[in-house]
């Protein structure tokens, strides 16, 4: 079985610069994606002063900001959605999100947050699949290097509790990782591969020889996705298992520009 997987940052549905609304054209752009599995962060569940200021009952004429959850907004009536709530204030909430063309058989989220200055969660989603159950989980780590380790052992733990070691799984989000210190303990604890190191792994065949000859082993890094209008912090990831990774790039230019300041990831994977 084959499937299309996105992960990307909305940055809670404003722009950059601003804080405009973008709701109506980023449900365009994961349209877009053409992705079975969508991965989300930042979603804002509610927003009382944005709902206020471009709801349908003040009518803006430029901007737009639905009744909806904007996990539901997106979604539609041809996707199944599933949203963990992370961040309460005020005025609303927002957290991670997860759409799939697969119905979604259980979720539950895990509060990891690490200290009470930010709410951080994984959401953890079982999709049901013409080849079985697909574990995936949406992940958003804090900014601070300690609370990134610490919620990375929480990761572990959370698919070891939930998922098999024989079952499929997705890891995909915003890992804040800008120096790629989690991603060993990833692959040695979960048995999991990044996929752009999975194809970078699987190009260099001539570099390897170089290298063993060298002693050297091969470098592995993540794609640039941060910020959206000149990517060069590594922030965004998709971790797989029981998958083949046939294709993976990063979306780049002044549209996606234009939508946060994350740029999407976007993979086609064949279940192994």
């Amino acid at each position: 079985m084959k499937i299309r997987v996105a992960t990307y940052n909305i940055h809670k549905g404003v722009s950059s610069f601003r804080s405009t609304p973008r709701v109506l054209a980023l449900k365009k752009a994961i349209g877009l994606f053409d992705a079975n599995v969508v991965f989300l962060q930042e979603v804002q569940g509610r927003h009382d002063r944005y709902q206020a200021r471009y709801g349908e009952k003040a009518r803006s004429p430029h901007h737009h900001w639905p009744e909806a959850a904007q996990h539901e907004f997106f979604a539609g009536e041809s996707l199944h959605a599933a949203y963990g709530m992370n961040a309460v204030y005020d005025h609303g909430h927002h957290g991670n999100a997860l759409l799939s063309a697969y119905p979604i058989a259980n979720m539950h989220n895990h509060d990891i947050s690490d200290h009470a200055y930010e709410q951080r969660g994984i959401l953890h989603c079982i999709l049901e699949t013409e080849a079985g159950n697909i574990h995936c989980y949406v992940v958003h780590l804090g900014l601070f290097e300690g609370s990134r380790r610490r919620q990375t052992d929480a990761l572990v733990n959370c698919v070891k509790e939930s998922a098999g070691e024989n079952e499929p799984v997705i890891i995909a989000g915003d890992f804040n990782d800008w120096r790629n210190t989690l991603s060993d303990c990833l692959r040695l604890k979960l048995g999991v591969v990044e996929v752009f190191d999975e194809l970078e792994r699987r190009s260099s065949r001539i570099g390897d020889l170089v290298r063993n000859v060298a002693g050297r082993q091969q470098r592995l890094v993540p794609a640039r996705t941060f910020p959206a209008a000149m990517p060069w912090f590594r922030l965004d990831r998709m971790y797989v298992r029981g998958f083949k990774v046939e294709h993976a790039e990063v979306l780049h230019g002044p549209q996606w520009a234009r939508l946060s300041d994350h740029a999407p990831i976007v993979a086609n994977l064949q279940l192994a």
